[in-house]
């Protein structure tokens, strides 16, 4: 005899006349009803962004250690009262008003034999580079002790 219960197969068997005592076996088969499939998914591009750049405008005032840009590859270079970090980034020395500037970059002259040429320029290119300086400010209203001077 079968039985079915949502899935489950029960099979109970009918007492054996030759034996005083009847025997009966429960036997549960569950099938599966979907496929199983692996928990990893692949989320590659999902991760979010760095949020590398610019983080102090022109003309803003900085204080000291402030962080005026960060960058993966050097795209900004330190100019006066600027220090950069191990991770590229680029910080006030001092307290001041932020400057971005443009200055030509010549490149030193070097032999064609020591290094193969990466990009040839032609004649009369010229290459900028862009400096973030610090202007600092005057302190104003400080003071100093008598006993100080």
């Amino acid at each position: 005899m079968c039985i079915n219960f949502s899935g489950i197969f029960v099979v109970v068997l009918a007492p054996n006349p030759v034996l005083s005592v009847p025997q009966t076996s429960l036997v549960a088969v569950r099938c599966a009803s979907k496929k199983s499939g692996g928990s990893s998914k692949n989320l590659g591009g999902r991760s979010p962004g760095k949020r590398y750049g610019v983080k102090k405008v022109e003309g803003a005032f900085v204080h000291a250690g402030n962080v005026l840009a960060t960058q993966r590859l050097i795209r900004w270079h330190p100019g006066a009262y600027v220090g950069m970090g191990r991770n590229k980034t680029l910080y006030a020395l001092e307290d001041g008003i932020v400057r971005y500037t443009k200055e030509v970059y010549v490149p030193p002259p070097r032999s064609s034999e020591s290094r193969e040429v990466i990009c040839r320029l032609p004649k009369g290119a010229i290459l900028y580079k862009t400096f973030i300086s610090v202007i600092p400010t005057a302190e104003v209203g400080s003071f100093k002790l008598v006993t100080m001077l």
